[in-house]
């Protein structure tokens, strides 16, 4: 659906992106994660078109974004951090409008306008301006505006800032809904939800990508062994010799306890599981196994070993380029700078 080649974006002295090649396949929910200043935000709206590369190539569902930009944003719906409403305009107004922008034939808008305004749960608020709505509902209504038209692609920066639990609980029901018949490309710093609705997440860091896997996956490969953590009714000696007895497990750490148990670290060999053996080996002991859990890494574990480390390479990522120019003093990093929308 896209294909990102040897993207580069240069701010003076600044090199935002740096040489990203990237492929974003059909019928999957992308996850696009980077700390502040990485260039998410440049490289979604050049995605989008919205700004130009200083060097390579987009392609757009077959359609390159410089030679064909007509045809290639036809196949996106784009919602920009910071929703690009008319205040003085009625939902309906707004929508209607857009529909015009999007070329959405005049006889099937309005059916258009109803199925998205009753898809991003603004029924009831379609006739009030824009300017007297909450937060929330102007996110909403940003929502509707990319939906319109019903693109093959739909690319949403932080589409649930502003928004209540509730609301954020149905945006993500609407992602998902959406992912059955779009592309989805997600932005945000809220990483459980990205871990729990994105199958596929992208990390860039300082314009270079760094990883593009699925959430288990990256934790499986950044972490090598699962650790398991015990709590048994036994000294620490004995807890070590039996422990000993296991095949696949190497115990990390031991702590003998005041009530007279013992909490165990014990490193797991990957792909193994000897949480049964483990248990047997305690049983025929008389040794009582008070807590056994397995302790994985979190997305949040990942995302700070990949953009403080260095990273690892991903799997689509280029040979490693030159490192990217550091900003000059009083640079703004994109994030914080570009906060325009597509008014």
């Amino acid at each position: 659906m896209i294909e990102l080649r040897n993207l580069v974006k240069r701010y003076g002295s600044h090199l935002a992106v740096d040489h990203l090649n990237l492929t974003i396949e059909e019928g999957k929910i992308y996850g696009f994660l980077g700390p502040n200043g990485a260039g998410k935000s440049t490289t979604m709206n050049m995605m989008t078109g919205y700004l130009s590369p200083t060097e390579g190539e987009i392609i757009i569902n077959g359609h390159d974004i410089l030679e064909e930009p007509e045809e290639a944003k036809k196949c996106i719906g784009y919602l920009p951090e910071q929703p690009p409403v008319y205040m003085d305009m009625t939902v309906t107004e707004y929508l209607n409008f857009c529909a015009g922008l999007k070329n959405v034939p005049k006889d099937k808008r309005a059916a258009q306008i109803e199925s998205v305004i009753h898809m991003t749960r603004l029924d009831g608020v379609e006739g009030r301006l824009i300017h007297n709505l909450s937060k929330g509902y102007r996110q909403r209504v940003g929502l509707a505006q990319a939906i319109l038209g019903f693109p093959p692609i739909i690319i949403l920066d932080e589409p649930t800032v502003g928004l209540d639990p509730k609301q954020i609980i149905e945006i993500r029901d609407l992602i998902r809904q959406l992912s059955e018949k779009h592309t989805v490309i997600l932005s945000s710093h809220i990483l459980s939800e990205v871990q729990e609705i994105c199958d596929q997440i992208i990390i860039i860091s300082h314009g270079k990508l760094i990883a593009n896997d699925s959430a288990d996956h990256l934790e499986t490969h950044l972490k090598g062994s699962a650790v398991l953590q015990l709590t048994l009714q036994a000294d620490a000696e004995d807890t070590g010799d039996l422990l000993n007895l296991v095949s696949g497990v190497t115990v990390q750490e031991l702590n003998e306890n005041d009530d007279g148990t013992t909490t165990a670290l014990v490193e797991m060999e990957p792909g193994s599981d000897p949480r049964a053996d483990i248990f047997f080996t305690f049983a025929r002991a008389k040794k009582a196994i008070l807590e056994m859990t397995v302790q994985t890494a979190s997305l949040e574990d990942v995302f700070l070993e990949l953009t403080e480390d260095g990273g690892i390479p991903a799997k689509s990522a280029p040979a490693a380029s030159e490192a990217p120019a550091e900003p000059e003093p009083g640079w703004e990093l994109e994030e914080e700078s570009e906060e325009g929308g597509t008014d």
